[in-house]
């Protein structure tokens, strides 16, 4: 009993004189980490990298943006263009009676550009070339300047095989056309094959230079469902505006027994949502696949910062996972791009092919079946 009393009392003695410094040093451990996530918001990190801006970030700089023009609009005023360099580091630009800033987070119109009038906020019409629009005339004019460079060589060089980027574009183009417009189409691949083209080109450059993070690359444009959708609202224009009449005839008709489409029309009602959920399907599926490839790699980037407050170990640990997992997923988003485009074209020729159906081959082809049919001779034994 001695002893164990012995032993316990130190503890106990030790503890009680220790709880102080112990609790401080608690006291200090939360404040490290509370001030290290405040320096670091992850939340605000990930949005301002997927999202849209009146500037180009600047790399392991997010303070600092390359200015793009800012082009408003507004009745009372009229038309004004300045450089985003005069409001995006929280600033106000007057011009004339016109105050101009970007609204405060919590505020209505919070991130875009806004007009303060003799103490009222008004949101202009604003037109400015953000960095996803100077992203997108980036692609535009990588993807143009692609092709004519094919375009040149064959002029110059005749038939001569191409080499190096000039040939990895004309094998692209060949892969795409050869596999996937002209089995699909057929004989209506000459009409529609430059818009899947040029449509397969455009996503691949917006996908690849979303993984650079340097100027020009760093804007998630197929990440935004903005873009994604114009793109499908195109092909879906395209299938329904050149669709054929018995395309037409397959949604309000269909060859489907009287009761699923008369009094009640069952089957023409869903074959009329089915021409709306074509163009969604194929929004949603490059918008979410690009989305969630650029937050992964981000969420495993900041692991490295958000571990950084438990010490040189376990920062040293969560560094070398990051950067692995991080370079591994970037390697795997290089090839989710390529997929992304390839499907993207894929189900566009497909949506298109839908409304390039001729009734009249069908029933040539049943005909011609039931010909073969009736004059097949008996087999005897």
């Amino acid at each position: 009993m001695l002893l164990i009393s012995a032993t316990v009392m130190p503890v106990s003695v030790s503890a009680s004189v220790s709880d102080e410094p112990v609790d401080a040093i608690i006291d200090d451990a939360e404040k490290d980490v509370h001030d290290v996530e405040k320096k670091i918001s992850p939340k605000d990190i990930i949005f301002d990298h997927l999202g849209d801006g009146y500037g180009w970030e600047v790399p392991f700089n997010h303070h600092k943006r390359i200015p793009l023009p800012v082009i408003v609009y507004d009745d009372k005023s009229g038309l004004h263009i300045f450089s985003s360099s005069r409001v995006t580091g929280g600033q106000d630009y007057v011009d004339g009676d016109v105050t101009f800033r970007i609204a405060p987070k919590g505020e209505k119109y919070a991130g875009k550009v806004v007009e303060v009038i003799d103490g009222e906020v008004y949101r202009p019409i604003d037109v400015s070339i953000t960095k996803n629009v100077c992203a997108l005339f980036i692609a535009v004019i990588l993807v143009i300047w692609s092709v004519l460079a094919v375009a040149r060589w064959h002029k110059t060089q005749g038939t001569k095989a191409p080499r190096k980027f000039v040939g990895a574009m004309e094998f692209l183009i060949t892969f795409i056309y050869d596999g996937v417009v002209k089995p699909t189409l057929k004989n209506k691949s000459m009409k529609f094959g430059p818009y899947l083209l040029t449509v397969f080109f455009f996503i691949l450059y917006m996908n690849l230079l979303g993984l650079i993070v340097i100027f020009p690359g760093g804007a998630n444009l197929t990440g935004n469902i903005a873009v994604t959708l114009v793109l499908a609202v195109i092909t879906f224009l395209i299938t329904n505006i050149f669709g054929t009449k018995h395309y037409w005839k397959d949604i309000f008709w269909p060859d489907v027994p009287l009761w699923l489409k008369f009094p009640l029309p069952i089957m023409p009602l869903i074959e009329v949502f089915g021409v709306f959920t074509k163009p969604a399907a194929l929004t949603v599926r490059l918008f979410a696949n690009m989305m969630g490839g650029h937050m992964i790699v981000i969420v495993l980037t900041l692991l490295i910062f958000i571990f950084a407050a438990m010490g040189a170990v376990v920062t040293g640990m969560t560094t070398v996972v990051s950067v692995i997992f991080s370079v591994f997923m970037l390697l795997i988003d290089v090839l989710v791009s390529f997929i992304q485009a390839y499907v993207f074209t894929l189900l566009s020729a497909l949506f298109i092919s839908f409304g390039q159906e001729d009734g009249h081959a069908h029933d040539k082809a049943d005909h011609k079946s039931a010909d073969s049919g009736a004059t097949a001779p008996a087999v005897t034994r």
